[in-house]
């Protein structure tokens, strides 16, 4: 009997070529520390490009660690270590050759909770765009037109872009916020618990966006939700106690695990 029965099985009889993704992120014996906290422990994964990827698992097991490492956003907690490797496109992300401004250039992060500036709808898009030397007032308007398009915002507010983004709703803000990351054209968008705020028909429409986004970015996306997981991804990896228990197609996860430790999470025995 299926577990889950949220997602259905891939069609294997379809005739259609599989096609061959390249690895965006491969993490190999990663292990970080919190002073004395040993919060991941050996991780190993293999994200591929135009896939999404979800993290699961209960409260305090790594995941937003993990997260946030894959953009060195760790970097900025004091006391942080880390050893093994994670490679980004093939190159060590820990490497000092590779600057972080560049990573976080090519991949971009969306929070918990949304974070506009305070500034206008147009601006929180263009602030980044010229932070970056882009001055060209042309290519900024047009950057800000199809980046809040890419979200799914833009008929939403192209009669109020000049106003506080502070008087958009939650989800708005959210998907601003993506808009934001989509601007500088990223590889890669980290999503850590991004509807988690939100109401269910905001996060209807950020899981319609994440969708059609794969088409093109590869997106990686932490998620309490798993219904959400399940909906949305294609590969999902389940975390505990800063280890992963288990990673696979998402399918596979959620109807046929291969650890009773995977089981008892996502059917709510703990967690």
């Amino acid at each position: 009997m299926a577990l889950v029965a949220f997602k259905k099985q891939p069609d294997k009889t379809s005739k259609q070529p599989s096609v061959e993704r390249r690895s965006v992120y491969t993490t190999k014996d990663c292990n970080l520390w919190y002073g004395n906290h040993h919060a991941l422990k050996n991780i190993n994964l293999d994200m591929k490009e135009r896939e999404v990827t979800a993290i699961i698992g209960p409260s305090g097991c790594g995941k937003s660690t993990y997260i946030k490492t894959l953009n060195r956003m760790v970097d900025l907690v004091p006391n942080v270590k880390t050893s093994g490797v994670i490679e980004y496109r093939g190159r060590n992300i820990f490497n000092k050759e590779f600057h972080v401004e560049e990573l976080r250039t090519r991949v971009g992060m969306v929070f918990q909770k949304p974070n506009p500036f305070p500034k206008s709808i147009f601006e929180n898009i263009a602030f980044g765009l010229r932070i970056h030397g882009i001055k060209n007032k042309k290519i900024i308007h047009e950057t800000v037109e199809k980046s809040l398009r890419q979200a799914a915002i833009w008929d939403e507010v192209k009669d109020r872009i000049h106003e506080p983004a502070y008087g958009l709703s939650g989800g708005q803000q959210q998907r601003l916020c993506i808009a934001r990351c989509l601007a500088l054209e990223p590889d890669v968008l980290l999503m850590d618990e991004p509807t988690s705020a939100l109401d269910p028909v905001s996060t209807l429409k950020v899981e319609e966006l994440i969708r059609d986004l794969k088409e093109k970015y590869s997106i990686i996306i932490v998620t309490h939700n798993m219904q959400q997981a399940s909906r949305i991804s294609d590969k999902t990896a389940f975390f505990l106690n800063g280890e992963v228990v288990e990673y696979d197609d998402t399918y596979t996860i959620f109807n046929n695990p291969a650890d009773n430790r995977t089981e008892d999470y996502i059917t709510g025995r703990f967690g």
